[in-house]
C-alpha cells in the first residue's frame, strides 16, 4: 500500500516528467532524470550533503541560495528550478522516493521495466544478453538490468521485479528438498526417488 510520501512523490514526479516533455520529450525527460540520479547519489555518498537536504534547521532562502551555488550551470535549469521548488516546499527530504518515481515513470512511458538479477558469478556479456532476450519475450518490455553477485547462491539465478521475487537458485532447490524430505518422513524417497532428484540441480 503506498504511503503518503510515496504518493507525494509520484505527485512531484509526474510533475517533474510533465515539464521535461514540454522541454524536450524523451531525450529531455532521460536527461533530468539522470542528473537527478547524479544528485540523489551524492546525498546518498556524502552525509554531509544529505544533512543539508532535509535539515530543519536551515533557512529556506539560505538553503535555496546555496543550492544555486552548487548547481547552477552543472545541472539543467528546469531541475534546478525542481530543487527550488522542493525547497520552497519542504520537500527536499523526499528526494529520493521523487527519484524513484521519476525513473518508474520513465520506464512506464516507453514500457521499459526495472529488474534485479542475481547471480552466483557476475555475469558476461551473453549472459546479460540472453537474460535480457528471455525476460523481453516473457515479460513484453524491455528490462533495465542490474546484476548483483551472491556466492552463497551456489548457482542459478533469482529475479526481482518490484514486489515479485522469482528464486530459481540451486540453494533455494536443496532447501525445498530437505524440507520435502522432512515432511515426508524419508519414505517418498525411498519409493519415487527420480522425483527428488529431477527437482534438485
Amino acid at each position: 500500500m503506498a504511503t503518503h510520501t510515496d504518493t507525494l512523490a509520484r505527485i512531484y514526479a509526474r510533475s517533474l516528467f510533465e515539464l521535461c516533455e514540454e522541454a524536450g520529450g524523451r531525450d529531455k525527460a532521460m536527461e533530468v532524470a539522470d542528473e537527478l540520479e547524479q544528485v540523489c547519489e551524492l546525498a546518498r555518498s556524502d552525509s554531509a550533503f544529505n544533512e543539508f537536504l532535509a535539515s530543519p534547521l536551515l533557512e529556506v532562502t539560505a538553503r535555496g541560495d546555496s543550492l544555486k551555488a552548487i548547481f547552477e550551470n552543472k545541472i539543467s535549469d528546469l531541475l534546478l528550478r525542481f530543487l527550488l521548488v522542493l525547497n520552497a516546499n519542504d520537500r527536499l527530504g523526499h528526494l529520493e522516493q521523487i527519484e524513484a518515481a521519476m525513473i518508474q515513470i520513465v520506464h512506464e512511458q516507453w514500457g521499459r521495466i526495472e529488474v534485479d538479477v542475481t547471480t552466483a558469478q557476475a555475469m558476461d556479456d551473453t549472459a546479460r544478453e540472453t537474460i535480457t532476450a528471455q525476460l523481453k519475450s516473457a515479460l513484453g518490455k524491455d528490462p533495465v538490468i542490474h546484476s548483483h553477485v551472491n556466492e552463497d547462491l551456489i548457482g542459478g539465478i533469482t529475479l526481482r521485479i518490484g514486489d515479485q521475487l522469482i528464486d530459481g537458485s540451486v540453494a533455494t532447490q536443496l532447501r525445498r528438498l530437505e524440507t520435502d524430505l522432512k515432511k515426508s518422513g524419508g519414505h517418498e524417497i525411498r519409493l519415487h526417488p527420480e522425483r527428488f532428484l529431477g527437482e534438485s540441480v
